[in-house]
């Protein structure tokens, strides 16, 4: 597995390219002929889960230590990138174990780090993040969810809204209010079990793409876990959860990525075939000028998204910028992109019998969750190199 390399140069090493070959045969031959069906019957992608398990791409971010792959943040791009180029579905389990996972890795006790990323390093348990809530989306410091001490316990009680793979996940980062008078200040992170007494969900909700990964609220409902559970100290959950996004944008860039790199790559192939006025549609120079556009967009995004995988690893400090460039021009690429696709198949794009159409409905949400776009630029000049 790609470990920490030369990071000076944004371009891929040959481990990466390997890599890429491995993910996209798995992909090709064990994840994209159920993709159709799992976005018809709005399914769990149960054929994904088990092909990435069976070949330790699952979550492959949780270092060696802990039993993990040890990829670095480049390759755990690069495996994201290539599953969501056949299903975006299912490219959310190594990018969501990643985003639930992240915060015990960077501000967990080692105590937590082996009790949770064993059991996720070996496929035996997924991670899903909760930080929104019905009244706190873009405004995440306003989250209503409390965390009250009670001896060498905290009892939780609140409601998390719009949580991927919810349900599916044994395991939950669970952002919620220990203090109410510090605000941001005042919120602190858990990990909390779908076993535990009092957790419940919400019914799956019904999206636009997307459909087979599980979003659900989380309900919690006098949630009493051992005081251990907490990430980090007191009233840190929120940096540590903004501190998570900073690293977890550029996955949902590469999820962005890969979803426009499978259209382009579905697209190219129809107009050499499909013939109108005695010619491949190909041939005609406005064709051409639609994928030469959407080519070079793929590319601009892609050498954005490899750059801020490399300021990940290294811990750059303009990150945070380059993490929100990344997320919001790729995902803005991917909704421009697939469009262009389903353009290009005419009406036969617009039918659910080609798979531009899933592509183009999937897009959407990559310009909408883990920060909207709107949200992504406020950061960027926030945050001006």
């Amino acid at each position: 597995m790609a470990g920490s390399a030369d990071f000076d140069l944004y371009r891929p090493s040959e481990e990466h390219d390997m890599l890429r070959e491995t993910v996209r045969s798995l992909a090709e031959a064990k994840i994209e002929p159920f993709a159709a069906a799992v976005d018809e019957e709005a399914r769990f992608p149960q054929e994904a889960l088990d092909a990435l398990v069976a070949s330790d791409l699952h979550a492959v971010h949780v270092p060696e230590t802990y039993g993990g792959a040890g990829a670095d943040a480049l390759a755990t791009v690069i495996v994201i990138e290539e599953v969501a180029r056949v299903c975006a579905s299912s490219s959310l389990i190594p990018a969501v174990n990643k985003l639930g996972s992240l915060p015990v890795i960077l501000s967990g006790s080692e105590e937590l780090k082996k009790k949770y990323l064993g059991p996720l390093a070996k496929g035996d348990a997924m991670f899903s993040y909760c930080l929104s809530e019905p009244d706190a989306g873009s405004d995440a410091a306003g989250m209503k969810t409390k965390a009250v001490r009670d001896g060498d316990f905290y009892v939780l009680n609140g409601v998390k809204r719009w949580i991927t793979n919810a349900g599916v996940s044994e395991y939950y980062t669970v952002m919620a209010v220990t203090d109410p008078s510090m605000r941001s200040k005042g919120i602190s992170a858990f990990v909390v079990e779908k076993s535990d007494p009092g957790v419940s969900f919400g019914a799956p909700e019904k999206k636009l793409g997307i459909k087979g990964s599980p979003t659900r609220e989380v309900y919690l409902d006098n949630v009493r876990i051992p005081a251990d559970r907490m990430i980090g100290a007191e009233g840190t959950g929120f940096a540590t959860a903004m501190k998570t996004l900073d690293h977890t944008r550029i996955t949902i860039a590469a999820q962005a990525l890969g979803i426009a790199q499978g259209a382009l790559d579905y697209a190219k192939g129809y107009v050499k075939e499909r013939k109108q006025f005695g010619k491949p549609i190909a041939d005609f120079q406005g064709i051409q000028f639609m994928l030469a556009d959407m080519a070079m967009k793929i590319e601009a995004a892609r050498q954005l998204t490899y750059a801020a995988a490399a300021k990940s690893e290294r811990g750059d400090a303009d990150l945070t910028f380059q993490g929100a460039a990344a997320k919001c021009f790729a995902s803005d690429v991917a909704m421009e992109v697939t469009t262009d696709a389903v353009q290009l198949l005419g009406g036969y794009g617009y039918t659910r019998d080609y798979p531009v159409e899933r592509m183009m409905r999937d897009a959407k949400i990559t310009q909408i969750y883990e920060g909207t776009n709107q949200v992504q630029r406020i950061v960027m000049a926030r945050n001006l190199p």
